[in-house]
């Protein structure tokens, strides 16, 4: 499938996606701050740069999209066109060896989903401050 936009439009559409600063990221960091967590962001020491990080404690939270990081890539991968079903492929992949090279350096991770906090917000960010706060 070919894509609809040209090379020009595309890229600009592509730079218009934040990796950073996600309004899913944002509003998890209001609420860890408002609840008085201590908690550093996009921590870059580690693996993967966990979204939410306690360093001292070796803990770490991703907060993942569910397109870019691969939420029900089996039904769906029958429907994208081959660069993305390959991307995101390699994203899966490498979020699993980021997540268990982590463990063996004892990191405790926590994966939330982009979907989860859309539908079930309340519940995942409790989720999340008792992950951070036990």
């Amino acid at each position: 499938m070919a894509d609809v936009f040209t090379k020009e439009k595309r890229s600009d559409v592509m730079s218009r996606i934040h990796s950073k600063n996600t309004l899913i990221e944002l509003r998890v960091f209001r609420f860890l701050r408002k609840n008085k967590v201590y908690f550093k962001m996009h921590y870059d020491r580690i693996l993967g740069k966990p979204d939410v990080a306690k360093p001292r404690e070796k803990k770490a939270v991703f907060l993942d999209g569910d397109f870019w990081h691969g939420r029900d890539y089996k039904i769906r991968r029958e429907k994208l066109p081959p660069y993305w079903s390959l991307k995101i492929a390699a994203n899966i992949k490498r979020d699993k060896k980021y997540r268990l090279l982590l463990k063996k350096q004892n990191w405790r991770i926590l994966r939330v989903w982009e979907h989860d906090l859309e539908r079930k917000e309340k519940a995942t960010l409790r989720k999340i401050y008792n992950f951070l706060s036990d």
